[in-house]
């Protein structure tokens, strides 16, 4: 399979796993092991990273309205509802960014390894099943993503750290599970999931083309532009599919996905 091609799969693998609480980080190695890139390894770990700039991007195609402030009814306003949403949201992603321009590369270093990923894809995947099983004697107390007050941001920005910390975790899997476990309901804390990712995903992006300091070969672009481009269109049929998923159903599902997912990764290293 062409290099192009591959980049194009990972791009689709990327706007699937980023979304649903399953981690992309597993099916990543998972398929990077299946079907290695020829890419050097530090335009790898920049591929990764900068692909999920689609994902983001779907996110601000079909949450527009809930994220834009600016009004235009009799003139330019702000709406002070998104404002303070913003608020919220910024504020949640203040202990994973302080998280991550402080040791992110340590940790990184410690535990991006597979059988690491394959715990925290199990023990995650446990934790969704324990508080699925408690949440069916619960009715939730917040219905709403503008609910959601700033006492309850920063604990749901501190389960982020779980995930900044721990690849395998998922990014949207432990904001899901710190929602749920604050009362808040399944399509509300998977909306609020969803805008976090945006100066989440979007900062570590760019963060990791400052790094690079932008230069790339033609091919690596080329390469870029494909998996951007494959994660953004995925990734708005999949947010759009989950946030009908939820309304229906509990994350149990993705939960024993999760530990049978750690579980093939432990298998594939034995």
């Amino acid at each position: 399979m062409g290099t192009l091609w591959k980049a194009a799969l990972f791009g689709l693998v990327e706007g699937i796993t980023e979304w649903l609480p399953v981690s992309s980080t597993g099916h990543m190695i998972l398929l990077e092991r299946w079907l290695p890139m020829e890419m050097t390894a530090r335009f790898w770990e920049t591929f990764l990273v900068v692909i999920q700039l689609g994902a983001v991007a779907a996110v601000v195609v079909t949450r527009f309205s809930e994220l834009w402030p600016l009004e235009r009814t009799g003139g330019l306003h702000l709406n002070r509802k998104i404002l303070a949403l913003w608020g919220k949201i910024l504020l949640a992603c203040v202990p994973a960014a302080v998280l991550e321009l402080t040791v992110g590369q340590y940790l990184t270093a410690l535990f991006y390894r597979p059988r690491c990923v394959a715990a925290a894809l199990i023990a995650v995947g446990a934790l969704f099943l324990l508080v699925e099983r408690v949440n069916r004697r619960r009715v939730p107390r917040l219905t709403a993503p503008e609910q959601i007050d700033g006492k309850r941001a920063l604990a749901i920005g501190l389960f982020q750290l779980l995930a900044a910390a721990f690849p395998g975790t998922s990014r949207s899997g432990a904001t899901i599970l710190g929602a749920l476990l604050l009362g808040i309901s399944r399509p509300a804390a998977t909306s609020f999931s969803f805008y976090l990712a945006v100066p989440v995903m979007a900062g570590a992006s760019l963060w990791k083309l400052l790094q690079t300091g932008l230069r790339f070969t033609g091919e690596e672009l080329s390469l870029l532009l494909m998996g951007t481009v494959c994660a953004f269109a995925v990734s708005m049929a999949v947010i759009r599919g989950l946030t009908g998923f939820v309304r229906r159903r509990d994350f149990t599902a993705f939960a024993v996905y999760r530990i049978a997912l750690g579980l093939l990764v432990l298998t594939v290293l034995a």
